[in-house]
């Protein structure tokens, strides 16, 4: 693999990063202004006006691969363009390229009917309206995504859906006008043929937000991570998504690019951790010396370099065999990733806590939010745990055959 950037991708990185110098970091305080002066789940006008320039500025829509829709970026050519956006919270937004908007356009694209794509994916792809993905359940351990039992049942030319799901990230938000709900349609079916998602508009009578759940105290709003109630709730039967118990196939398509944003956008966070610590370490002193030479603090510094460039390597080669050989050749690389990028900038952000003192869990700086952010990602888009799973499985078939593996649990 040849990790040079074309000249294609490294003019859009420069412009991705001017953007974001001129725009994006000055207005991060006035966006935490604006949010806690008013309605904390309404839109901010400094969020409107950060798209107004995007968009003016050709930085729109810059993921989806393989589609006339965006940029004609493959998976490789955007990952870098994700990592400048992951350095501010708000750094997604303003290029319409937002989880989980970007998956759910993902999916119409890839799998929507031309009268679905019409009716959610362009204004999605217009930045008029916002998505919401409902999947994760309260009531089982959802790492196993065949528990889910939220069901959607077919009365004539309905589905009526009944079931309760949280962690719908983007649902508080007003501008979420339409959900992907994933849920058990084929109870008798394979295991992987027993779901189905299904596009719920978020007014549809019975769609209840019952509460915008916090993380580590971090409300996210105005984009929030919701519990929602399905209760009888009434969607025409051609709302399903490529067809009945199609779900787990579409899930797969759907999460194979989310995680190369994710673990891009992880690593951005990393990078201006990283930059703010050595800043830290050499403005600040202490027993007569910069912070920098005293302890192992020099040590902490090459570490996170180190674990840094090694993680953005290990992602671009996912990125790489996605856009080479395919998601499902592509599974182990993708599932490391998803441990690597988020535990990467755990530890990164956590030495810069350190450096920053009291000053490193306040909110005078960013590091404590992000460490709470990236804790999350540890869960999302499946555990650790699972995705170590899927590697170890992957290691072991190398050597012995299925039907062995399967005799010896």
């Amino acid at each position: 693999m040849d990790f040079a950037y074309s000249p294609k991708v490294q003019a859009l990185r420069e412009r991705v990063s001017a953007f974001m110098e001129e725009h994006v970091y000055p207005a991060e305080a006035v966006f935490e202004q604006q949010v806690a002066e008013g309605d904390r789940w309404q839109p901010t006008a400094i969020m409107e006006q950060l798209k107004d320039k995007a968009r003016e500025a050709g930085l729109w829509n810059l993921f989806l691969p393989e589609s006339e829709y965006g940029a004609g970026l493959s998976n490789t050519e955007y990952a870098p363009l994700a990592e400048i956006m992951g350095s501010s919270l708000i750094g997604a937004e303003p290029f319409n390229c937002s989880a989980p908007d970007t998956g759910n356009m993902e999916v119409l694209v890839r799998y929507g009917s031309a009268e679905q794509k019409k009716t959610w994916l362009e204004p999605l792809l217009a930045g008029e309206i916002r998505s919401a993905f409902a999947m994760t359940e309260p009531g089982v351990a959802s790492s196993d995504a065949t528990n889910m039992q939220a069901r959607a049942v077919r009365e004539g030319d309905q589905w009526l859906i009944n079931g309760r799901k949280w962690w719908t990230s983007g649902a508080c938000d007003p501008r979420c006008k339409i959900m992907i709900f994933m849920g058990l349609t084929n109870p008798d079916a394979p295991k992987h043929q027993q779901h189905s998602m299904i596009l719920v508009p978020t007014d549809t009578p019975g769609v209840k937000i019952i509460r915008p759940l916090p993380v580590f105290g971090y409300d996210d709003a105005p984009h929030g991570h919701a519990e929602v109630l399905f209760e009888n709730v009434r969607v025409p039967y051609e709302n399903v998504i490529l067809g009945e118990g199609r779900g787990f196939e579409i899930a797969q398509g759907r999460l194979g690019p989310g995680r190369i944003h994710h673990c891009m956008r992880s690593i951005g966070m990393a990078e201006r951790a990283l930059k703010l610590m050595c800043q830290r370490s050499v403005s600040r002193s202490a027993f007569g010396k910069p912070l920098a030479r005293l302890g192992g603090n020099l040590d902490h510094i090459a570490d996170s370099r180190m674990e840094i460039n090694m993680a953005r390597l290990l992602t671009l080669n996912a990125a790489y065999m996605m856009d080479t050989v395919g998601n499902k050749v592509a599974a182990s690389e993708i599932a490391q990733i998803k441990v690597v990028a988020p535990n990467v900038a755990l530890r990164v952000i956590d030495r810069a806590i350190q450096i920053h003192g009291g000053a490193g869990v306040s909110n005078d700086f960013p590091l404590a939010y992000w460490y709470a952010m990236q804790r999350t990602l540890r869960l999302a888009d499946g555990p650790d745990e699972v995705h170590r799973m899927m590697v170890g499985k992957y290691e072991l078939g190398k050597y012995v055959s299925r039907e062995q593996m399967k005799a010896s649990r």
